[in-house]
């Protein structure tokens, strides 16, 4: 059993604890009353060693801050004695505790470094190098001028040969640039090179940043300027009824501003469907973060343009993650073909929103075809895919050469005999070497160039007569200078050239040109054409001993005949049954069957005729001589020749 403390032990243990409270207030008192007097005598004595450090500068070298008993010494000086001097009269202050010396020797620095760090909302901390020529005072209140409201300056930077010139102006730059970056973004002059890192605080300083131009002699790096973050970013492309595009909202960077843009620009350089004029593209994009980052953004700019191609105005909204659209849309598919895009075209991450698209009847009621080198273009509308077969296939019997594209829609609305007026019109066009036909409801515009002076003088005369009865059509049509004349015997030597050595031969059975074709066909129309006194004659040829006869072709305006034969005679089937009486059917049918084995069959009708293909084959040749500007005069089938052997070819003359 342990025994108790005697009581003197205890009576000394209470003893010293009770002076403890005394003795702290004795410590606080000392220490209240004498770390003033230590700070002052510290201020004091470091201040007349600054003093005295000046020598031939315009301001000290030295600085010093005082840390309580602890000083901290900054500044660079040529001269290592002065240096030591000074920092052996510092050490040596009695009430110093402990010196921190970060003073330096003055140096050359290539490329010349220099950064101001705004490390807090008041506060802008530089460091790096300055120039020797400038002192740190006379600096500090060169930036004070710039400096974001309430903030203050903490100088790091050290003295430093080497400075680019203007460094002054180019510093107090990028200081009042920071006004408009978040905490922790950087400003640096390297060289004459000046930068910024940083995060802008809404997209007004980010533009300013981004547009401002930096001091003359430097240049200015923008790539590390970050767009500020926003609480819903959205993207909006906009149509009006003239078919100019607006862009609104954000993207999250000046890359993604410029490629979005171009995809307007995209979309409105086609015809605008109903002024055929090239659509003009605002912007009003501003780039920042917020972005979900599962969406990606090109995808996402391109699915919103995509559908605001489907519009004829409105607008596609991308909002709170959801993609949506509304306005009158382009043409009858255009909704069905939102509604398909909103479905399986939203890119991951998206929402579908909503599809609240009108239909408006199109008015005036446009196409157009434009031809220009190894290409043949449709744009506007059609009233069905009937038509748009039609009109694609007589393009193609037109146009060998060339490659149909296709940009057309379908809508109702369009005028009567639309569709006759388009394959009409495609003989006068066939005939220049560049042109466009530009339809709008019944009347027609054509333009373009002919090869030759004569063919552009009846161009107009020919689109008339070619179309249907209430159109109406106008022809501005130019020709090219008039070709080199030759003589008889220049004629005759040149063709010669051009032909020999060259056996045009058609596939069997096909009266389509090859290929191969074209730059004999192309040599013998600039020869025709200069050769005003001959002309072209043009034989064709068969087909090897026991190639099948080729089969009848059906063009389609015949095949379009017969079915609306077919149905006009299908309905008046069907109205003689109906005036028929109850029963008379039957017997009717009785007795046609009865008569139908008693009388002889009708004679079979006569099968059709195997073409001509020696002839086609001719006539294929002097359309394309006729199409390349040869005078119809100058270029004809040969008349009554016999056609030549698969073996000789395509026989190919110039006569007087």
């Amino acid at each position: 059993m342990t025994s108790a403390p005697p009581p003197s032990l205890l009576r000394h243990r209470i003893g010293w604890l009770a002076g403890l409270p005394v003795l702290a207030l004795l410590w606080a008192g000392a220490t209240v009353v004498t770390s003033p007097v230590i700070d002052d005598a510290l201020r004091e004595e470091s201040a007349a060693i600054v003093r005295a450090a000046i020598g031939d500068e315009p301001e000290p070298w030295l600085r010093v801050e005082v840390q309580g008993r602890d000083l901290l010494a900054l500044g660079e000086t040529a001269d290592a004695a002065s240096r030591d001097a000074a920092l052996t009269r510092l050490r040596a202050i009695p009430a110093l505790r402990r010196l921190d010396d970060r003073t330096g020797l003055i140096e050359t620095i290539s490329p010349f470094d220099w950064t101001a760090t705004r490390t807090a909302p008041d506060r802008i901390e530089t460091g790096g190098h300055r120039p020797v020529e400038i002192g740190a005072a006379a600096l500090a209140s060169r930036l004070a001028s710039a400096l974001p409201p309430d903030a203050t300056l903490r100088d790091r930077a050290r003295a430093a040969r080497g400075g680019p010139e203007g460094f002054a102006e180019a510093a107090t730059y990028l200081v009042g640039a920071l006004r408009g970056f978040a905490p922790g973004a950087v400003a640096a002059v390297s060289g004459t090179t000046l930068s910024i890192r940083g995060e802008a605080i809404d997209p007004a300083a980010y533009e300013a940043a981004l547009s401002a131009g930096p001091p003359q002699g430097f240049t200015l790096d923008t790539t590390g300027i970050v767009p500020p973050r926003v609480d819903d970013f959205r993207f909006v492309v906009e149509r009006r009824p003239d078919g100019a595009i607006t862009l609104g909202g954000n993207v999250v960077s000046e890359a993604a501003r410029t490629e979005a843009v171009a995809m307007a620009t995209s979309l409105g350089a086609g015809d605008a469907p109903d002024t055929g004029t090239r659509a003009k593209v605002g912007d009003t994009l501003l780039p920042a973060r917020g972005l979900d980052p599962a969406i990606d953004p090109t995808e996402l700019t391109k699915a919103a343009i995509r559908l605001a191609g489907l519009i004829r105005q409105g607008s596609v909204r991308f909002e709170r993650g959801r993609l949506s659209i509304s306005g009158v849309a382009l043409d009858e598919e255009a909704a069905g073909e939102a509604e398909t895009a909103m479905r399986d075209g939203r890119p991951a991450g998206v929402a579908a929103g909503s599809v609240d698209l009108q239909f408006r009847p199109i008015s005036p009621y446009p196409f157009r075809i434009r031809r220009e080198a190894g290409r043949v273009t449709l744009s506007g509308y059609l009233p069905d895919r009937a038509a748009r077969e039609r009109l694609n296939a007589a393009l193609r019997l037109r146009f060998l050469r060339e490659t149909i594209v296709d940009r057309s829609r379908i809508s109702s609305g369009a005028p009567a005999q639309f569709v006759t007026a388009l394959t009409g019109s495609l003989g006068p066009l066939s005939t220049l070497a560049s042109g466009e036909l530009e339809f709008t409801d019944a009347s027609i515009r054509l333009t373009g160039e002919s090869l030759y002076a004569q063919s552009a003088r009846r161009v107009g005369d020919d689109l008339q007569r070619a179309l249907p009865p209430g159109w109406q059509s106008t022809a501005t049509v130019s020709s090219r200078d008039a070709e080199p004349a030759y003589d008889a015997a220049t004629c005759a030597r040149l063709f010669s050239e051009r032909v020999a050595g060259h056996t045009l031969r058609f596939a069997p059975g096909s009266s389509e040109l090859k290929p191969d074709f074209y730059p004999v066909l192309d040599a013998v129309a600039e020869i025709a054409k200069a050769c005003r006194t001959e002309h072209v004659e043009v034989l064709g040829h068969l087909d090897p001993a026991g190639t099948p006869p080729p089969k009848p072709v059906t063009l389609p305006e015949a095949a379009a005949e017969k079915t609306k034969k077919d149905k006009v005679k299908a309905d008046k089937s069907k109205a003689s049954d109906k005036a028929k009486p109850a029963g008379a059917g039957k017997a009717a049918d009785k007795t046609t069957t009865a008569a139908s084995s008693t009388e002889p069959a009708h004679p079979a009708k006569d099968p059709e005729p195997a073409p001509d293909l020696a002839a086609a084959r001719a006539a294929a040749i002097v359309d394309y001589l006729l199409k390349a500007g040869v005078p119809p005069d100058r270029a004809m089938a040969t008349q009554g020749g016999a056609p030549l052997s698969d073996r000789q070819g395509i026989g190919l003359a110039l006569r007087s």
